[in-house]
């Protein structure tokens, strides 16, 4: 069964400049698993500002913020997903920008666990000093249907332990055939941006700008109707080979 986990991201941005209003704002990431187990990646700020309200010309900003966080070694790392989860932003005291950023690592799978074996203590009593007995072992007379008892449980033991050792070979026999038809010579990367609609947005204005079909859109939003303040996913996907 897989899990996921969403883990907050909370940073203050510093603007040189007065900060009256956010016209526009996109996020981007570069998120993603390496076999340490460590999520590592940037995030990718970027969008227009006011400086006063009642100013009709805007100023660009740009902010890389990087992001790093541990996979627990319990989990299961081969199958996982890093994506955004949800971003919102406040502006304090006319120059800060806070970010709030919820990324979601998906996919994760906990490995199976390894009982320990038992070990048995034995404890050995060493013989008093000074003290001899004498004893007669006695002789036991044990009835032939017991004996073949003994024979019926041993021979019942044998067949449990064959039979044990035929499935776990089978199990190896079906593990080795998965990991031969792996083919791990490609693998996709997925980058998503945050885009806020803002007001005379359309969307095949938005379809033009981000180079992506109406269909690709609509994937990962309701685009029956967009609204100034509406939150869209886009995505943009490329195929890269292992070295």
């Amino acid at each position: 069964m897989f899990l996921n986990k969403i883990i907050p991201f909370k940073k203050e941005i510093i603007f040189k400049t007065n900060l009256s209003e956010i016209t526009s704002i996109s996020l981007e990431h570069t998120l993603q698993v390496d076999k340490d187990n460590m999520v590592t990646g940037e995030f990718i700020i970027s969008g227009d500002y006011k400086m006063v309200d009642t100013s009709v010309n805007v100023e660009s900003f740009s902010f890389n913020i990087p992001f790093e966080v541990s996979i627990d070694e319990r989990y299961i790392i081969d199958n996982v997903v890093v994506d955004i989860y949800d971003f919102y932003y406040e502006i304090i005291n006319n120059n800060i920008l806070s970010i709030n950023i919820e990324v979601l690592i998906d996919q994760l799978e906990e490995k199976p666990l390894i009982e320990e074996p038992l070990i048995e203590e034995t404890i050995t009593e060493e013989p008093k000093i000074n003290q001899i007995y004498d004893v007669e072992e006695p002789v036991l007379e044990v009835e032939e249907p017991y004996v073949e008892a003994l024979r019926e449980e041993k021979r019942e033991t044998k067949e449990r332990e064959e039979e044990t050792s035929m499935v776990s070979n089978r199990n190896e026999e079906i593990t080795n055939s998965l990991f031969d038809n792996f083919d791990s010579s490609s693998e996709t990367y997925t980058t998503y941006k945050i885009y806020i609609v803002r007001e005379g947005d359309t969307l095949e204005l938005l379809i033009q700008n981000y180079g992506i079909s109406k269909e690709e859109l609509g994937l990962y939003n309701n685009i029956n109707e967009i609204s100034v303040g509406d939150k869209l996913i886009i995505p943009s996907v490329s195929n890269e080979k292992n070295q």
